[in-house]
């Protein structure tokens, strides 16, 4: 798959990336280049290669599951701008 600069222009835009004209070309050979290289990623034979999460075999450890509310609202507040009543304050937005 190939990309024109009005795709790349598009793509940093969506990204909110800021790209200069000059630039276009280049990050066009280098997105085409990316997109061919997963191309043939998908031609690769994977039938009878489970799925995994990591390639160490490996399980995380796993606690209770268990609410709580973390007994710190003092040190969890202190990053606040600014709370009241223990809670965190922000400006209105809905008028």
């Amino acid at each position: 798959m190939s990309l024109d600069k009005a795709t790349v222009r598009a793509i940093a835009e969506l990204a909110r990336i800021e790209v200069k004209d000059e630039e276009l070309d280049h990050l066009a050979g280098e997105l085409s280049n990316i997109l061919h290289f997963v191309e043939q990623l998908s031609e690769v034979n994977t039938d009878g290669v489970a799925p995994m999460t990591s390639v160490a075999d490996i399980t995380a450890p796993m606690r209770a599951d268990v609410i709580n509310d973390g007994g710190y609202p003092d040190l969890v507040l202190a990053n606040a701008p600014e709370a009241a009543e223990g809670f965190f304050t922000v400006p209105k937005v809905v008028e």
